[in-house]
């Protein structure tokens, strides 16, 4: 805790964003990626701490946000199933799918269960042969590498009965997503560190250089995000666009190298659908054709159900930071 304090000293939270006050001259747009980024932006008032001139907009940094309706039919359609034990983490127990949620799946008697690591699931799978275990493994590149052991752990264990629905996105074509899209807004991105403790930084250079944004490597407590800040805004101000690591104490150049190779021996690339935004070319992962036999979505033959979005919700333009939330007309009501 005395670590983290520092990060969360009250006059020097103070003393930067007066620094960023003095730098700016203009108004600015910076996103920041991550929905635990814009948690801790909220949680600690930090956009009432910055000049007005600055404007934050919010991500599509939220694994709970980005997922498609399709994608919790497809769970919802597998965990109905008599023989099957349907595990996820609990933020995704209450996510609608078109007409209910996981947790009305297990109110109506599913055998739905909320588990803290998909090696809780693989180990339920070992003691349940007569069931079939499926996890529901969503999430940007920082869950990726613990979803990836699971199948590893599983596929060398011979287990029959374990799967998973896979659903993983990355953060790097979601930026190119974003700066192609029409009318996009922003100037600068504020990177989610810990994808890039996992991941590295390498990605992130040609993109700055190529949409000229400035792109900063953030932490998530209230210095690590004004000190972002403050670098983007520096570089706003001076016309450059670089990535920069202002989270050094975590992110490295090269990354995770152990998580990238568990992740490159299980998953492969391949286009995804973002709720709202539509299908990212090359923004997600799926199982490796040595691990296909794992992927519940053909266990279980649900890889063809699509669902549409409710008309009401532009969560899209949200995501991409051409409205804001309570802009939508689904706010507060789906």
């Amino acid at each position: 805790m005395k670590h983290l304090a520092e990060y969360r000293d009250g006059p020097k939270a103070r003393r930067l964003a007066a620094e960023i006050s003095r730098l700016v001259t203009q108004p600015w747009s910076i996103m920041e990626i991550c929905g635990g980024q814009t948690h801790s932006i909220i949680r600690n008032g930090i956009d009432q701490l910055l000049p007005p001139e600055v404007e934050l907009i919010h991500g599509p940094g939220c694994p709970v946000c980005v997922t498609p309706v399709e994608t919790i039919d497809r769970a919802l359609a597998i965990a109905r199933l008599p023989e099957v034990t349907f595990c996820s983490f609990g933020d995704m127990l209450r996510v609608p799918g078109s007409r209910e949620s996981l947790l009305d799946v297990k109110g109506s008697g599913g055998d739905v269960r909320m588990v803290y690591s998909p090696l809780d699931a693989v180990k339920l799978a070992a003691a349940r042969p007569e069931r079939q275990v499926v996890f529901l493994a969503i999430g940007f590149e920082t869950t990726a590498p613990a979803n990836a052991m699971a199948a590893k752990l599983a596929h060398d264990r011979g287990l029959k009965n374990f799967s998973l629905l896979v659903s993983h996105v990355r953060v790097p074509p979601a930026i190119r997503g974003i700066m192609t899209s029409p009318g996009c807004r922003v100037q600068a991105f504020l990177a989610a560190g810990h994808v890039c403790s996992v991941m590295g930084m390498t990605e992130y250079p040609p993109l700055a250089a190529e949409f000229e944004v400035p792109l900063v490597v953030t932490g998530f407590e209230p210095l690590d995000l004004l000190e972002g800040i403050r670098r983007a805004v520096a570089q706003l101000e001076a016309g450059r666009a670089e990535c920069e690591n202002a989270y050094s104490r975590v992110v490295t150049e090269q990354g995770n190298l152990s998580a990238q190779q568990v992740i490159a021996e299980v998953f492969e690339p391949c286009d995804r659908s973002w709720r709202g935004i539509g299908t990212i070319p090359d923004s997600g992962w799926r199982l490796a054709a040595a691990y296909r036999n794992l992927d519940a979505e053909l266990r279980f033959g649900v890889g063809k159900l699509c669902a549409d979005e409710s008309p009401l919700c532009r969560s899209g333009e949200v995501l991409q930071g051409t409205l804001k939330p309570n802009q939508c007309p689904a706010f507060g009501r789906e």
